[in-house]
């Protein structure tokens, strides 16, 4: 990894990940290849991130109005995001941040161009301190403010542990997160976490072969036990 800022979603990703990434219910079977019916998909991979790369994204089965073409360029004190919809009133999307690899700051904001509406627009910034990571996100037009923290406990067993909170301006709500990760060995991971909603989940991952793998995960309600148990399990394969 380089030593610039990244990218805006790269913003509080660490406790993200750590708090949400790959807890679900029901089942999920995940399938990458490189061609689907004689369509080419071409992925890039290196030791170094591209400077500037040129995408175009689709989602099946609505290609016409989900197809996006963005650019994406990443520098050692800057990154940024763009990306606008190829229809005839598109919505035009930017990120960018600011900064090195110890602070960064940045914004996310969306545009409709039929009606010069500002459909989204958040500001973050974040902090890395050896093992420490935090962050600080205005979203939601300014309704809503959020604070994560990440710290990594052990590198050699991914041990971590993380927290996020979260304030709703207009309900005057707060959502308080905290969870943690430990990797039994070099291919299998666990992680649990809660919520100040009395919500608790934990799950167990496993590979075989790299990006190949299975994640069992729950959750249950602690205020009623006895009827919102969830159990899922997701497989991956990489082809």
């Amino acid at each position: 990894m380089g030593k610039g800022p990244g990218i805006y979603s790269d913003i509080g990703k660490k406790a993200r990940d750590l708090l949400y990434k790959d807890y679900q219910s029901g089942l999920k079977l995940s399938i990458a290849t490189h061609s689907i019916n004689g369509s080419m998909l071409e992925t890039i991979t290196g030791d170094e991130a591209a400077p500037c790369l040129m995408m175009i994204s689709y989602r099946i089965p609505d290609i016409r109005s989900t197809v996006k073409l963005g650019v994406q360029c990443l520098h050692d004190y800057a990154g940024f995001n763009t990306s606008v919809g190829l229809t005839a009133d598109p919505i035009a999307n930017f990120s960018g941040v600011i900064g090195n690899s110890v602070a960064a700051l940045g914004t996310d904001v969306s545009i409709d161009t039929k009606t010069g509406n500002f459909l989204k627009y958040n500001a973050g910034l974040s902090l890395t301190d050896a093992d420490l990571i935090a962050s600080l996100a205005v979203n939601e037009k300014a309704n809503q403010l959020k604070t994560s923290y990440y710290h990594l406990l052990s590198p050699l067993t991914n041990s971590a542990v993380g927290a996020e909170l979260t304030h709703n301006f207009s309900t005057k709500e707060n959502t308080i997160t905290v969870g943690t990760q430990h990797s039994l060995g070099p291919l299998t991971t666990i992680k649990a976490g809660a919520d100040n909603a009395g919500k608790i989940h934990a799950l167990i991952q496993h590979e075989w072969h790299p990006k190949c793998g299975f994640t069992i995960s729950g959750e249950v309600d602690t205020k009623a036990v006895d009827k919102t148990v969830k159990i899922g399990l997701a497989v991956a394969l990489k082809l």
